[in-house]
């Protein structure tokens, strides 16, 4: 069983930098394919990153290039979201998910286990 927990969100001013955490406190996180999403207010839940069990393959929606990297430490059992040169539009909740499935990580249902979520607030 997966269970994930994020942090590391907050306020803060355009330009800024956070990084956010998911932890699991299950057993089986390093076997799992891992992804950040995120909502705003009115909107659908949309793909940041991923990056598979092992690290060796690492993936970014278009928003997130240059500006944000994921990472995982397997021993900890911790995903990381490192967020720099953050913009007023990256305003939202932050959610960590895991699946064993290895295609398709850009699409939410193809993840089973998710974070309650963490919100992200950039002021302008």
């Amino acid at each position: 069983q997966v269970q994930l927990v994020e942090s590391g969100g907050g306020l803060v001013q355009a330009g800024g930098s956070l990084r956010l955490s998911c932890a699991d406190s299950g057993r089986t996180f390093s076997i799992y394919n891992m992804g950040w999403f995120r909502q705003a207010p009115g909107k659908e839940r949309e793909f940041v990153a991923a990056i598979t069990w092992s690290g060796g393959g690492i993936y970014y929606a278009d928003v997130a290039k240059g500006r944000f990297t994921i990472s995982r430490d397997n021993a900890k059992s911790t995903l990381y979201l490192q967020m720099n040169s953050l913009k007023p539009e990256d305003t939202a909740v932050y959610y960590c998910a895991a699946t064993r499935r290895a295609v398709n990580f850009y699409t939410p249902s193809q993840y089973d286990y998710w974070g309650q979520g963490t919100q992200v607030t950039v002021s302008s």
